[in-house]
């Protein structure tokens, strides 16, 4: 799509803030009007505008297409997208350990233990782990602990927070992350662990590499948009 408009502005309403090109109201992909919960996120949604060329090209507008998806695909379908999210929970990747090689099972010890204390400790959620590829059925109690917790974001973190369940592959990393716990580089380490000790007993795979690139690049782009919506 040619660029056709020359001016960019960002305008505080009764309900949050858009965005209009030339004095028109930018609209969502679904029709909606694109209406922002922060200031801040209303300016950096604008300025991806204000950096389109002559031609406009969605992929340079990362925070535009997680603001969209967040009105367009998450707000409508609300329930449906926190249960998704916290069905992680039952098969949460931390809680599936290696049996051997001896030492991929202690780092995983040592390093996804502390996120299922937190988890046990700050949202009153413990969960089980186990060896093997039988799965543990975990505690219903726990379950609906997050389950609670994911519910209780409102539509644009639970846009940040499906992209971090899925990237990290672990609903409770993706709330570790979200609440404090940990920082990304952290919490990015602890998600990629089982990969990482691959890759030092049979070294990287361009493929596999390009995939992990692409995905931190998502999630980095998630983080900026949480740390927005928080603004």
């Amino acid at each position: 799509m040619k660029r056709f408009y020359t001016e960019v502005r960002t305008e505080a309403k009764a309900d949050g803030y858009v965005i209009t090109l030339d004095g028109r109201t930018v609209m969502s992909p679904g029709k909606e009007t694109l209406c922002l919960s922060s200031q801040a996120l209303a300016e950096a949604v604008a300025e991806e505008w204000r950096a389109q060329d002559a031609d406009i090209n969605t992929t340079t507008m990362p925070i535009s297409t997680l603001a969209n998806t967040a009105i367009d695909r998450v707000k409508p379908r609300f329930d449906a997208v926190a249960h998704d999210i916290a069905h992680f929970a039952g098969t949460d990747m931390l809680c599936y350990r290696a049996d051997e090689p001896v030492d991929l099972a202690a780092r995983q010890r040592e390093v996804w233990t502390p996120y299922l204390d937190w988890a046990r400790d700050s949202l009153n959620a413990p969960l089980q782990t186990t060896s093997g590829i039988m799965p543990v059925q975990q505690d219903e109690a726990a379950l609906a602990a997050i389950a609670a917790e994911v519910f209780s974001h409102d539509y644009f973190e639970l846009t940040a927070l499906h992209e971090f369940t899925n990237g990290f592959g672990s609903v409770v990393l993706a709330l570790a992350y979200m609440k404090g716990f940990a920082a990304f580089d952290a919490v990015w380490r602890a998600s990629i662990l089982d990969q990482a000790a691959q890759e030092e007993n049979w070294g990287e795979d361009y493929e596999a590499i390009e995939k992990k690139e692409n995905l931190l690049r998502d999630l980095m782009t998630a983080c900026r948009f949480l740390s927005l919506v928080r603004d």
